[in-house]
């Protein structure tokens, strides 16, 4: 799995599409979570549940299926009152799927782990995509500061933080020549 910061820097270049400036830190923190909260399925591990099983890590909520229903719980908790109103609540929830949607397609980008099940509970194959640049990370703080988590930030950085910053800019840029 790529590392936290690199799965947020995926709420961080869409969210000039879906924000104003009056929700954009809310947007973001919620964007974030859902970015990361997919990996919540580690403790499945100290359940005794393995890795290739449906609740397994890069289980079910690593799918198509959880990045909809994570993205109408969080619309439903923070922003209830936009159920009312589709043209607020359709891009908010366009952006939560797809910063919760973007963690499974980072996760099959890795080049170690046994793919993600994007496609449960219809189908349990893990499957990686077709580009596999990003180095898996380590589980760990220390193992962040070996040398292998370094080798892991520099495969980010390049495959992850900087087209990340990049769209992000354009964006932003787009957005105010209009």
């Amino acid at each position: 799995m790529p590392t936290p910061f690199a799965h947020i820097w995926a709420a961080v270049a869409i969210s000039p599409f879906f924000s104003d400036k009056r929700n954009l830190v809310k947007l973001l923190l919620l964007g974030a979570l859902c970015t990361i909260v997919p990996d919540a399925d580690v403790i499945a591990f100290d359940f005794g549940i393995p890795y290739g099983h449906l609740f397994g890590h890069r289980g079910f909520t690593h799918s198509i299926s959880f990045s909809v229903l994570f993205s109408l719980l969080i619309i439903g908790l923070f922003y209830r009152d936009s159920f009312a109103n589709r043209k607020i609540w359709l891009p908010l929830f366009i952006y939560f799927f797809l910063c919760t949607l973007s963690h499974a397609l980072f996760d099959a980008m890795t080049n170690g782990g046994k793919g993600v099940a994007l496609f449960a509970p219809f189908y349990n194959e893990r499957i990686f995509l077709p580009w596999r640049p990003i180095k898996v990370a380590p589980l760990s703080i220390d193992g962040l500061m070996s040398d292998w988590g370094r080798k892991v930030l520099i495969s980010e950085f390049k495959v992850v933080w900087i087209p990340c910053i990049l769209f992000w800019l354009t964006v932003l840029g787009l957005k105010r020549v209009r």
